[in-house]
Protein backbone atom coordinates (compact mmCIF):
# COMPACT_ATOMS: atom_id res chain seq x y z
CA UNK A 1 0.00 0.00 0.00
CA UNK A 2 1.43 3.38 -1.01
CA UNK A 3 1.70 6.02 1.68
CA UNK A 4 0.08 9.34 1.01
CA UNK A 5 2.36 12.35 0.76
CA UNK A 6 0.70 13.83 3.84
CA UNK A 7 2.09 10.96 5.93
CA UNK A 8 1.15 11.38 9.56
CA UNK A 9 2.12 8.76 12.17
CA UNK A 10 -0.43 10.16 14.60
CA UNK A 11 1.87 11.48 17.29
CA UNK A 12 0.23 13.80 19.75
CA UNK A 13 1.16 17.45 19.91
CA UNK A 14 3.97 18.09 22.35
CA UNK A 15 5.44 14.59 22.11
CA UNK A 16 8.99 15.71 21.50
CA UNK A 17 12.35 15.07 23.08
CA UNK A 18 13.88 18.44 23.86
CA UNK A 19 17.49 17.21 23.78
CA UNK A 20 17.09 15.34 20.48
CA UNK A 21 18.04 16.73 17.07
CA UNK A 22 17.73 14.99 13.71
CA UNK A 23 20.08 15.63 10.78
CA UNK A 24 19.58 14.87 7.09
CA UNK A 25 22.54 14.42 4.72
CA UNK A 26 22.73 15.97 1.28
CA UNK A 27 24.31 15.25 -2.06
CA UNK A 28 27.54 13.28 -1.76
CA UNK A 29 26.31 10.68 0.74
CA UNK A 30 24.59 8.60 -1.94
CA UNK A 31 25.84 5.16 -2.96
CA UNK A 32 24.45 2.24 -4.94
CA UNK A 33 22.91 -0.19 -2.45
CA UNK A 34 22.10 2.46 0.15
CA UNK A 35 19.42 1.48 2.69
CA UNK A 36 19.24 -2.05 1.23
CA UNK A 37 19.09 -3.78 4.61
CA UNK A 38 16.66 -1.24 6.05
CA UNK A 39 14.45 -1.59 2.98
CA UNK A 40 14.41 -5.39 3.35
CA UNK A 41 13.19 -5.19 6.95
CA UNK A 42 11.06 -2.04 6.96
CA UNK A 43 8.15 -1.93 4.43
CA UNK A 44 7.83 1.84 4.91
CA UNK A 45 11.19 2.32 3.18
CA UNK A 46 10.11 0.80 -0.11
CA UNK A 47 6.68 2.41 0.23
CA UNK A 48 8.41 5.77 0.45
CA UNK A 49 10.55 5.03 -2.62
CA UNK A 50 7.43 3.86 -4.49
CA UNK A 51 5.76 7.18 -3.71
CA UNK A 52 8.77 9.05 -5.09
CA UNK A 53 8.90 6.81 -8.16
CA UNK A 54 5.29 7.69 -8.98
CA UNK A 55 6.29 11.36 -9.06
CA UNK A 56 9.49 10.83 -11.04
CA UNK A 57 8.21 8.37 -13.61
CA UNK A 58 10.99 5.83 -13.05
CA UNK A 59 11.85 3.23 -10.40
CA UNK A 60 13.96 5.14 -7.89
CA UNK A 61 14.53 2.13 -5.65
CA UNK A 62 15.88 0.12 -8.58
CA UNK A 63 18.21 3.00 -9.49
CA UNK A 64 19.52 3.16 -5.92
CA UNK A 65 19.97 -0.60 -5.61
CA UNK A 66 21.00 -1.73 -9.09
CA UNK A 67 21.94 1.40 -11.05
CA UNK A 68 25.43 2.59 -11.78
CA UNK A 69 27.34 5.04 -9.61
CA UNK A 70 27.52 7.42 -12.56
CA UNK A 71 23.75 7.33 -13.09
CA UNK A 72 22.96 7.79 -9.42
CA UNK A 73 25.44 10.68 -9.24
CA UNK A 74 23.63 12.69 -11.92
CA UNK A 75 22.50 15.75 -9.98
CA UNK A 76 18.86 15.62 -11.07
CA UNK A 77 18.68 11.98 -9.89
CA UNK A 78 20.87 12.27 -6.81
CA UNK A 79 18.71 14.94 -5.25
CA UNK A 80 15.39 13.00 -5.31
CA UNK A 81 17.27 9.89 -4.21
CA UNK A 82 18.81 11.55 -1.16
CA UNK A 83 15.57 13.31 -0.21
CA UNK A 84 13.71 10.00 -0.40
CA UNK A 85 16.39 8.09 1.51
CA UNK A 86 16.26 10.62 4.33
CA UNK A 87 12.48 10.54 4.58
CA UNK A 88 12.42 6.73 4.36
CA UNK A 89 14.75 6.54 7.37
CA UNK A 90 12.66 9.18 9.16
CA UNK A 91 9.44 7.24 8.59
CA UNK A 92 11.06 4.02 9.80
CA UNK A 93 12.08 5.93 12.94
CA UNK A 94 8.50 7.07 13.53
CA UNK A 95 7.07 3.60 12.82
CA UNK A 96 9.20 2.25 15.65
CA UNK A 97 7.98 4.87 18.08
CA UNK A 98 10.92 7.21 17.74
CA UNK A 99 10.14 10.53 19.43
CA UNK A 100 9.86 13.68 17.37
CA UNK A 101 12.89 15.94 17.87
CA UNK A 102 12.76 19.56 18.93
CA UNK A 103 15.33 20.45 16.24
CA UNK A 104 15.89 19.38 12.64
CA UNK A 105 18.64 20.34 10.22
CA UNK A 106 19.83 19.25 6.81
CA UNK A 107 23.06 19.84 4.96
CA UNK A 108 22.33 21.64 1.68
CA UNK A 109 19.78 19.40 -0.07
CA UNK A 110 19.09 17.85 3.35
CA UNK A 111 17.18 21.02 4.28
CA UNK A 112 14.36 19.79 2.07
CA UNK A 113 14.24 16.50 3.98
CA UNK A 114 14.17 18.41 7.27
CA UNK A 115 11.29 20.58 6.05
CA UNK A 116 9.31 17.50 4.97
CA UNK A 117 9.94 15.90 8.36
CA UNK A 118 8.67 19.10 10.00
CA UNK A 119 5.47 18.90 7.91
CA UNK A 120 6.27 22.19 6.15
CA UNK A 121 6.33 20.63 2.64
CA UNK A 122 4.51 17.53 1.40
CA UNK A 123 6.86 14.74 0.42
CA UNK A 124 5.60 14.27 -3.14
CA UNK A 125 5.85 18.01 -3.80
CA UNK A 126 9.39 18.04 -2.42
CA UNK A 127 10.42 15.17 -4.73
CA UNK A 128 9.26 17.11 -7.79
CA UNK A 129 10.88 20.29 -6.48
CA UNK A 130 14.34 18.82 -5.89
CA UNK A 131 14.30 17.12 -9.29
CA UNK A 132 13.66 20.55 -10.80
CA UNK A 133 16.39 22.01 -8.57
CA UNK A 134 18.91 19.44 -9.78
CA UNK A 135 18.04 20.03 -13.42
CA UNK A 136 18.33 23.80 -12.99
CA UNK A 137 21.73 23.43 -11.31
CA UNK A 138 23.01 21.15 -14.07
CA UNK A 139 21.84 23.57 -16.76
CA UNK A 140 23.27 26.66 -15.04
CA UNK A 141 26.90 25.59 -15.44
CA UNK A 142 28.02 23.44 -18.41
CA UNK A 143 29.74 20.20 -17.44
CA UNK A 144 33.47 20.63 -16.94
CA UNK A 145 33.40 24.39 -16.38
CA UNK A 146 32.68 24.31 -12.65
CA UNK A 147 34.43 22.55 -9.79
CA UNK A 148 34.42 21.98 -6.04
CA UNK A 149 37.31 21.15 -3.74
CA UNK A 150 37.74 20.15 -0.12
CA UNK A 151 40.38 22.00 1.88
CA UNK A 152 41.54 20.39 5.12
CA UNK A 153 43.81 21.67 7.84
CA UNK A 154 43.68 25.44 7.26
CA UNK A 155 41.89 28.21 9.12
CA UNK A 156 38.78 29.53 7.37
CA UNK A 157 40.25 33.01 7.04
CA UNK A 158 43.33 31.65 5.24
CA UNK A 159 41.17 29.75 2.75
CA UNK A 160 39.00 32.79 2.18
CA UNK A 161 42.11 34.85 1.43
CA UNK A 162 43.41 32.18 -0.97
CA UNK A 163 40.10 32.31 -2.86
CA UNK A 164 40.35 36.09 -3.22
CA UNK A 165 43.92 35.83 -4.45
CA UNK A 166 43.09 33.01 -6.88
CA UNK A 167 40.00 34.58 -8.43
CA UNK A 168 41.62 36.83 -11.08
CA UNK A 169 38.15 38.07 -11.97
CA UNK A 170 36.58 34.59 -11.94
CA UNK A 171 34.35 32.95 -9.31
CA UNK A 172 35.89 30.89 -6.52
CA UNK A 173 34.57 31.04 -2.96
CA UNK A 174 33.99 29.06 0.23
CA UNK A 175 30.65 27.23 0.01
CA UNK A 176 30.53 24.67 2.84
CA UNK A 177 31.83 25.60 6.29
CA UNK A 178 31.66 22.01 7.51
CA UNK A 179 33.78 21.96 10.65
CA UNK A 180 36.92 23.45 12.09
CA UNK A 181 39.65 22.59 9.61
CA UNK A 182 37.31 21.41 6.86
CA UNK A 183 35.94 23.80 4.25
CA UNK A 184 34.72 23.24 0.69
CA UNK A 185 35.29 25.80 -2.06
CA UNK A 186 33.56 26.05 -5.44
CA UNK A 187 33.48 28.10 -8.60
CA UNK A 188 34.96 28.15 -12.08
CA UNK A 189 37.28 25.19 -12.61
CA UNK A 190 40.45 27.15 -13.40
CA UNK A 191 39.99 29.46 -10.42
CA UNK A 192 39.35 26.52 -8.09
CA UNK A 193 42.57 24.89 -9.34
CA UNK A 194 44.50 28.09 -8.56
CA UNK A 195 42.96 28.25 -5.08
CA UNK A 196 43.94 24.63 -4.42
CA UNK A 197 47.57 25.41 -5.20
CA UNK A 198 47.57 28.50 -2.99
CA UNK A 199 46.03 26.53 -0.10
CA UNK A 200 48.71 23.88 -0.46
CA UNK A 201 51.39 26.57 -0.35
CA UNK A 202 49.79 27.94 2.84
CA UNK A 203 50.06 24.53 4.51
CA UNK A 204 46.77 22.73 3.87
CA UNK A 205 46.91 19.09 4.94
CA UNK A 206 44.79 18.19 1.93
CA UNK A 207 43.35 20.21 -0.95
CA UNK A 208 41.63 18.01 -3.49
CA UNK A 209 39.04 18.29 -6.22
CA UNK A 210 35.70 16.62 -5.51
CA UNK A 211 34.11 14.34 -8.14
CA UNK A 212 31.35 16.83 -9.06
CA UNK A 213 30.97 19.37 -11.84
CA UNK A 214 28.20 21.53 -10.38
CA UNK A 215 29.69 24.28 -8.15
CA UNK A 216 26.92 24.21 -5.55
CA UNK A 217 26.30 27.26 -3.34
CA UNK A 218 28.58 29.49 -5.41
CA UNK A 219 27.57 32.66 -7.24
CA UNK A 220 27.44 30.58 -10.44
CA UNK A 221 24.22 29.03 -9.15
CA UNK A 222 22.31 32.33 -9.21
CA UNK A 223 20.51 31.49 -12.53
CA UNK A 224 19.41 28.16 -11.07
CA UNK A 225 18.20 29.93 -7.92
CA UNK A 226 16.17 32.36 -10.00
CA UNK A 227 14.50 29.45 -11.80
CA UNK A 228 13.85 27.70 -8.48
CA UNK A 229 12.33 30.87 -7.04
CA UNK A 230 9.54 30.71 -9.61
CA UNK A 231 8.64 27.17 -8.52
CA UNK A 232 8.79 28.10 -4.83
CA UNK A 233 6.20 30.87 -5.30
CA UNK A 234 3.53 28.34 -6.25
CA UNK A 235 4.53 25.66 -3.74
CA UNK A 236 2.21 24.98 -0.80
CA UNK A 237 4.36 25.57 2.30
CA UNK A 238 3.27 25.53 5.95
CA UNK A 239 5.00 26.70 9.15
CA UNK A 240 7.30 23.92 10.42
CA UNK A 241 6.15 21.94 13.44
CA UNK A 242 9.66 21.93 14.95
CA UNK A 243 12.70 24.16 14.80
CA UNK A 244 14.31 23.74 11.36
CA UNK A 245 17.70 25.34 10.83
CA UNK A 246 18.42 27.20 7.60
CA UNK A 247 21.70 27.07 5.67
CA UNK A 248 22.97 30.23 7.44
CA UNK A 249 22.24 28.84 10.95
CA UNK A 250 19.06 30.88 11.28
CA UNK A 251 15.69 29.18 11.67
CA UNK A 252 12.73 28.82 9.34
CA UNK A 253 9.56 30.22 10.91
CA UNK A 254 6.94 30.50 8.19
CA UNK A 255 6.27 29.90 4.49
CA UNK A 256 7.93 33.10 3.31
CA UNK A 257 11.12 32.51 5.28
CA UNK A 258 11.29 29.02 3.76
CA UNK A 259 10.80 30.29 0.21
CA UNK A 260 13.44 32.96 0.71
CA UNK A 261 15.89 30.59 2.40
CA UNK A 262 15.67 27.83 -0.19
CA UNK A 263 16.22 30.45 -2.89
CA UNK A 264 19.24 32.07 -1.22
CA UNK A 265 20.72 28.74 -0.12
CA UNK A 266 21.51 27.81 -3.70
CA UNK A 267 24.09 30.59 -4.19
CA UNK A 268 25.28 31.18 -0.63
CA UNK A 269 27.54 29.08 1.63
CA UNK A 270 26.19 26.42 3.97
CA UNK A 271 27.38 27.19 7.48
CA UNK A 272 27.05 23.69 8.86
CA UNK A 273 29.52 24.17 11.69
CA UNK A 274 27.43 27.10 12.95
CA UNK A 275 24.25 24.99 12.69
CA UNK A 276 25.78 22.24 14.84
CA UNK A 277 27.00 24.84 17.33
CA UNK A 278 23.48 26.30 17.51
CA UNK A 279 21.92 22.90 18.15
CA UNK A 280 24.37 22.26 20.97
CA UNK A 281 23.75 25.74 22.40
CA UNK A 282 19.99 25.10 22.27
CA UNK A 283 20.48 22.01 24.41
CA UNK A 284 20.75 19.12 21.97
CA UNK A 285 22.70 16.22 23.46
CA UNK A 286 21.66 13.45 21.03
CA UNK A 287 22.03 13.96 17.27
CA UNK A 288 20.64 11.32 14.92
CA UNK A 289 21.46 11.26 11.21
CA UNK A 290 18.61 10.05 8.96
CA UNK A 291 19.84 8.54 5.74
CA UNK A 292 22.86 6.82 4.21
CA UNK A 293 26.36 7.40 5.50
CA UNK A 294 27.71 9.03 8.63
CA UNK A 295 29.15 12.23 7.19
CA UNK A 296 27.16 14.61 9.38
CA UNK A 297 27.80 12.53 12.51
CA UNK A 298 31.52 12.78 11.83
CA UNK A 299 31.34 16.54 11.40
CA UNK A 300 29.32 16.92 14.59
CA UNK A 301 31.89 14.89 16.51
CA UNK A 302 34.56 17.42 15.52
CA UNK A 303 32.49 20.42 16.64
CA UNK A 304 33.32 22.18 19.93
CA UNK A 305 31.55 20.05 22.53
CA UNK A 306 30.97 17.35 19.94
CA UNK A 307 32.74 14.64 21.90
CA UNK A 308 30.08 14.97 24.59
CA UNK A 309 27.26 14.29 22.12
CA UNK A 310 25.49 11.00 21.57
CA UNK A 311 25.61 10.43 17.81
CA UNK A 312 23.80 7.79 15.76
CA UNK A 313 22.92 7.27 12.10
CA UNK A 314 19.87 5.43 10.74
CA UNK A 315 20.71 3.39 7.66
CA UNK A 316 20.12 -0.25 8.70
CA UNK A 317 17.93 -2.24 11.13
CA UNK A 318 20.81 -2.35 13.60
CA UNK A 319 21.48 1.38 13.51
CA UNK A 320 17.75 2.09 13.77
CA UNK A 321 17.65 0.04 16.97
CA UNK A 322 20.77 1.78 18.29
CA UNK A 323 19.25 5.18 17.55
CA UNK A 324 16.06 4.25 19.42
CA UNK A 325 18.13 3.16 22.38
CA UNK A 326 20.16 6.38 22.26
CA UNK A 327 16.97 8.44 22.32
CA UNK A 328 15.81 6.62 25.41
CA UNK A 329 13.32 4.27 23.79
CA UNK A 330 13.12 0.51 23.41
CA UNK A 331 14.14 -1.20 20.18
CA UNK A 332 10.82 -2.84 19.34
Amino acid sequence: MRLRSTYNPGYADGETTLKLAMMFPGQGSQSVGMLAALGASEPVVQETFAEASAVLGYDLWELCQQGSDARLSETERTQPAMLTAGIAAWRAWLRHGGPRPAMLAGHSLGEYSALVAADAIDFAAAVALVRFRGEAMQHAVPAGTGAMAAILGLEDAVIEACCVAAAHGAVVQPVNYNSQGQLVIAGEAAAVARAIELCKLRGAKRAVLLPVSVPSHSALMKPAADALRGRLRSLDIRPPTARVYAFDAGAYTDAESIRDGLYRQLFNPVRWSAIVASMIEEGATTLIECGPGKVLSGLARRAPGGRDLTLQAIESPETLAAARAAAGGDTA
